[in-house]
């Protein structure tokens, strides 16, 4: 994403839109995961290791529906958008959250290097 902003005729906001809706359509796919398909945990392909499901566990526990603001982080954003649909949380406060963090990176990213 940053070296297509770079691009001297990048157009930032459809490239800012796409990479947030990816990547929260990412998100929904873990809170699925989450939701309806933990029963696969074991499986080789299950995204998100036990450990770091339970650091999300412990995190989302600690802080509640708002900790969904750094699901755009390496390594803790996956589990606790996973974590987020174990513990059933409404679809729409999760959707808020995690857009805010989603879109707040790909801003700061486009700020920083367009």
């Amino acid at each position: 994403m940053v070296a297509a902003a770079r691009l001297p005729d990048a157009r930032l906001t459809p490239l800012f839109l796409a990479a947030t809706a990816g990547n929260v359509l990412g998100a929904l796919v873990n809170f699925g995961l989450g939701r309806w398909l933990l029963r696969f945990q074991d499986r080789r392909w299950f995204p998100v290791s036990p450990a770091a499901r339970e650091k999300a566990g412990r995190l989302f526990c600690r802080y509640g529906q708002p900790v969904l603001l750094l699901s755009w982080l390496p390594f803790i954003g996956d589990p606790l958008t996973l974590v987020a649909g174990v513990l059933r949380m409404p679809v729409l406060p999760f959707l808020v959250y995690v857009t805010i963090g989603k879109a707040t990176r790909y801003g700061v990213l486009i700020w920083l290097f367009a």
